[in-house]
């Protein structure tokens, strides 16, 4: 079987270079073929574009602000990221997505800060729109607000990552041809299992979103691509599947969304 990481953060600096060396090998054996390295903000957009135009073909990279980064943002840090992903956005061998980006209340505690989460929202929508890439949405505790902001954009796709609640907006999320990806909590957490069992299998994208720390099985480990044949069991068992054909489609799923040429060859000989 073949598998994939939707989101990690191989840029954060948890992963040092010694351990993103180590972190790859361990995936390649665990028989993970891409990973998606998502940005938080210049300073880590700049090191994934390193990272994956040094792992061609195994890495790929979102580029963008996240909005737990709006907070600390640097002088014209906007627009240098806005310009970096206007750069290198077209280089679909390595660039794939707008991401991480989206809205969170919980940093945003004072309205300045939360009408400065929206308004980097909106560039980071507007420039992958222009530049026809997916989007990478982090949306907890603000799905409905971004679900009405994202109509008013035509956007190439869009992934909610970790996508929690509220479920009732699972059913508008599928209509509209989105994706969700899911991670290590699927094997543990009674709730993200519920989002998995809710969500078809042609909409799901695996992930494990580290360095995040997880319990069950995975504590007190580095978080690394090599827990997703974990997941694929779970959601495996939770659709009542074959792991394989859980594998096969998420594969497919994921060469779509992003758009990687390099994996239809390889989604091709599954059909």
């Amino acid at each position: 079987m073949k598998y994939v990481d939707a989101h990690i953060h191989l840029s954060d600096p948890e992963y040092n270079k010694k351990e993103v060396a180590q972190v790859i090998e361990e995936a390649k054996r665990s028989n993970v073929v891409a990973l998606v390295s998502n940005s938080m903000n210049f300073e880590t957009s700049a090191l994934n574009i390193q990272l994956s135009k040094e792992n061609t073909g195994f890495i790929y990279t979102a580029l963008g602000i996240h909005p737990w980064s709006v907070t600390n943002l640097t002088p014209n840090e906007l627009q240098r990221t806005l310009d970096l992903i206007s750069q290198h956005g077209k280089d679909r061998e390595n660039v794939v997505a707008v991401g991480e980006i989206g809205l969170d209340p919980q940093y945003a505690k004072r309205r300045e800060i939360k009408d400065l989460q929206i308004g980097v929202f909106h560039e980071m929508l507007r420039c992958a729109e222009r530049l026809s890439l997916p989007v990478v949405v982090h949306s907890r505790w603000s799905a409905p607000q971004i679900m009405n902001i994202l109509s008013s954009y035509n956007l190439k796709g869009v992934l909610f990552h970790w996508f929690s609640s509220p479920v009732e907006l699972l059913p508008s999320i599928i209509e509209r041809g989105y994706y969700i990806s899911e991670g290590p909590p699927t094997v543990f957490s009674s709730r993200t299992q519920d989002v998995v069992r809710r969500v078809p299998i042609t909409n799901l994208l695996t992930e494990t979103d580290g360095p995040v720390s997880y319990s069950g099985p995975f504590k007190d480990k580095l978080t690394t691509p090599a827990f997703v044949p974990l997941v694929v069991k779970a959601v495996a068992e939770i659709k009542e599947m074959k792991e394989n054909n859980v594998a096969e489609q998420v594969l497919k799923n994921f060469t779509n969304f992003f758009g990687i040429e390099k994996l239809r060859s390889q989604v091709s000989s599954l059909s």
